[in-house]
Formats: structure tokens, sequence, C-alpha cells
């Protein structure tokens, strides 16, 4: 009997030890889920008032905590490219004949990305070149008839070129680069200014007219689609969002290009100046402007139908074939100035890699002066007035530089690249006193480096002895520290 009671009192004791055992652990688990709960609280709070921030904060967190194979959205990083870039080229069927040749000389099939934009169907072209952009017949603009009194002929087709790109390609597009049938573009050049900019902001990034005139009567804050423009994605977007409100809006302005710039600042953003590209909205002979280049990557050149040929002894579409050698080589030093001096003959040089040396004699001009473009061109239209300082040649002919072409380039072992530039009749004529008069040849040696880097000084370049006969050799170095020119 005593067995038994002693077995009941043990029961009743582990009965008892369970039941406070799990009294305790109910007791914990609440204050667990009352504490977890009021720091989910907490952060509910926090990121409710703070509406603006709150995406940004999640996204933040998913960038860090997700793995790198999550289907979250990732801002890309990775250097820019020629395949982030497309091109919306506005075209004239009547005219592609003439302008192809442009085209083919910077666009590269199966690796450039973009179309060209004609007005009607181009079957005198037909069947359509593989070498060539895709082409595409614009949208019927007949229903913005009531809007049309821009003295440009097909000003609204052309502004609506952005729209119509941007419907065609958007996956892993970065830029739209928009330009005329008749631009020529340096890829390389284009790509490495874009890459310093940030894709995913907006951006609108090209230049003015060269003549004070034609940006009086557009705006100094429109870029020139002749020069070409960059569209970054998220402002080429916005725009596309927002083009019949602006077609409607601005029925009056000149042309394509102003109805843009005007769209784009309603949207809240500025031209971005790059000196790169050239409307050439000039005359005659531009090598005064191309021998004198600004301390920035060749972009664009236009209107090169309008101008003498760019190598006088070529015609234009040999001239630009031959300035493609010399972009081929070293992109990134192409036309940019580099001054020398021989103090003992009084020699004053001025390089435009890959295009010309001048040569003066007599006289140590100093960079400051050299730096500046000859006027040997015209305006666009009269009365002109450029948008940057010019010199005059000069009254005596004598004082005239002696003038020398590019001819040839040769990259020597991926350590140096070499070019040849020949003598060719100027404006310096017969029988004046001369120390130079039996130069032939310029031979300029330059490393097989990239060149013209933002916030680096131009190059500096030393003269040297050649073995050569008539024949003499410059190289072009990066100087030296606190070095000052002339």
């Amino acid at each position: 009997m005593s067995i038994c009671i002693d077995s009941y009192r043990k029961l009743a004791q582990l009965q008892q030890r369970f039941t406070y055992v799990a009294d305790k652990s109910i007791s914990s688990l609440c204050k667990l889920i009352v504490i977890t709960g009021f720091f989910l609280f907490l952060i509910y709070l926090l990121l409710s008032s703070r509406s603006l921030e709150s995406s940004t904060y999640l996204a933040n967190l998913k960038q860090r905590w997700l793995p790198s194979n999550s289907t979250s959205s990732v801002v890309d990083r990775s250097p820019t490219n020629i395949s982030h870039i497309v091109f919306g080229i506005a075209g004239s069927s009547n005219m592609w004949k003439d302008r192809k040749p442009y085209i083919d000389s910077w666009w590269r099939p199966n690796l450039t990305r973009g179309y060209i934009f004609f007005e009607r169907e181009p079957t005198a072209c037909l069947p359509w070149p593989t070498t060539s952009p895709l082409y595409r017949v614009s949208e019927d603009t007949s229903r913005y008839k009531e809007f049309n009194r821009h003295p440009m002929p097909q000003a609204i087709r052309m502004f609506r070129v952005i729209l119509e790109t941007f419907r065609e390609a958007q996956k892993g597009v970065r830029w739209y680069v928009m330009s005329d049938d008749d631009t020529i573009l340096f890829l390389d050049n284009l790509v490495e200014m874009l890459g310093r900019y940030d894709h995913n902001k907006y951006f609108y990034i090209g230049e003015n007219s060269e003549c004070v005139l034609s940006n009086l009567d557009n705006s100094f804050e429109m870029a020139f689609g002749g020069a070409g423009y960059a569209l970054s994605y998220p402002l080429a977007k916005a725009l596309s969002k927002n083009i019949d409100v602006c077609i409607k809006k601005y029925p009056f302005l000149y042309g394509s290009d102003h109805m843009m710039q005007a769209c784009v600042a309603d949207l809240g953003v500025s031209l971005t100046h790059e000196k790169g590209f050239h409307q050439i909205d000039l005359r005659r002979d531009v090598s005064g402007l191309l021998s004198s280049h600004p301390q920035a990557p060749l972009i664009s050149l236009h209107h090169l139908d309008t101008v003498d040929p760019l190598f006088s002894a070529m015609n234009r579409t040999q001239s630009l074939t031959h300035l493609m050698k010399a972009a081929a080589a070293d992109p990134s030093r192409l036309l940019q100035q580099s001054i020398c001096y021989n103090k003992q003959r009084s020699w004053s040089i001025s390089v435009s890699w890959g295009y010309s040396v001048q040569l003066y004699e007599g006289v140590i001009i100093p960079p400051s002066v050299l730096q500046i473009p000859t006027e040997t061109f015209g305006p666009w239209r009269k009365p002109g007035a450029y948008r940057f300082n010019t010199r005059w040649l000069p009254r005596n002919p004598c004082e005239n530089s002696h003038l020398f072409f590019f001819e040839k380039v040769e990259v020597v072992k991926r350590e140096r690249v070499v070019s040849w530039y020949g003598r060719r009749p100027g404006r310096r004529p017969p029988g004046c006193p001369s120390n130079a008069g039996d130069l032939l040849k310029i031979i300029v040696v330059s490393p097989a480096t990239r060149c013209g880097e933002v916030g680096n000084r131009r190059e500096c370049c030393d003269i040297v002895d050649s073995a050569e006969k008539n024949t003499t050799r410059i190289k072009l170095r990066t100087c030296l520290k606190d070095e000052i020119i002339g």
C-alpha cells in the first residue's frame, strides 16, 4: 500500500514540474512574439514615414543580400561599349545614293545597331544591302497637319525619329544617338565619350553650330542634329511618352532639332556640351578649323558635301576614306594638336595628328595663338560671326605656313604609331625667302597609347634629326611636369 502511495506522489510531482516548465516556455514564447512584433512595427513605421526613400532602401537591401543569379533588377555598371548604343538616322530616299558613302565610312555591319528612317520606300535602292543600317519608312504624320507651321520641311517626321527608334530597340540600350544621313561618326571616340557619363541619368549631349547666326535662329542650348547628339535611355523614354505633347505645344519652331531641345528643356534637362561634335555650318576650305581642333576627341563631322574636299588632291569620298585610315590606326589622337619649336631655325610647328602639319618659319608663335583656327573658311550664311576665335590669314603671303598633309600611317609592334605628311601647295607663293623650302616630308612618331583623357594636357613634341633627305621627324610625348611650351 505504501508503495502505491509513494508512486502516486512521485507522479504528482512530475506532473507539477511538467506544468511549470510548460507554463514557463509558453511565457517565453509569448515574450519573444511580443518583442519581435514590436521591432517589426518599428521597421514598418520607419519605412512608411520615408515613402520617397523606401523603394531605394529595399532595392539596396535586395542588391546586397539576394544572390547574383536573382531575378531582381540590378544596375549594370559594366563599361559602355558599342552594343549599348542604338543609332537613329534621319534620311532622305531621294538623297540616299549620294549619302550612302558617308554612312558606309563609319557603319560596322553586325556590330553597330540602328535604323535609317526614310520619308518613303527607297525603291530605287532595293534590294537593300546588308552592309547598311536597317531601313524603316517613317510613320504617316498627316494627323499633325494643323500643328505643322515649321519653316523646315518634314520637321515633325524627323522629330519623331527618336520615338520610332525607341520603339524598335530597347533591350540592353544605354544611349540613343541621333544623326543625319550625311553625318560621319567616329565610333571609338563616341563610345569613350559616352562612357564618361551615367546612362541611368538624364543626359542630352551634343554641340552648337559654329556660326552665331544659326544658334540665334534656334537656341544656344540646342544640339544640332547634323553633328549628332546622344540621349540617355531614361531621357529617350521620357521623350517618347511626350512626343505628341511637344508637337502640339511647339508648332512654330524652325525644325526638328529645335523641337527636340524645347521638349528636352520641358523635361527639365539642359544640353551637355561636347566640343567633338561638329555641325560644320561653314563654306569653302575647313582645313584651318581641322588643323586647330579643340582639345577634345573628334566625335563627328557634317556637311562635307558643302565644303571643299578635306584633302585638296582628292575628291570628297576619297578624302573621307583617307581620313578614316588615320582614325582606324589611332582614333583618340585624330586631329589632336601638338606644338613644338626649332628655335635655331625659328620654326613653329603645329601638328594636327592624322590630318596636317603646319610649319611657320622666321617667327616663334606661342601655342595660345596657334591653337586658334586660321580663317580659311567662310560662314554658312552672312553676316558671318563664329562661336570661337579665328585668326585672319596674313596680309604678306610669305608669312603663310608651309603645309603638309597626311599620307599614310603604320602601327609598329603595338609600341608606336608612325604617320607621314607630304608637302602640298599652299598659300605661300614660290620665291619667298625660306630655310624650309627643301623640306618635302614630315614624319610624326607617337606612342601607341590612348590620348586625350579628360583633365590631361595636350601632348608635347620634339623635333629630332632625321637620316632621310628633305625630311623632318617629330616625336610626340607626354609633357614634363610643369613644362611650358614655347
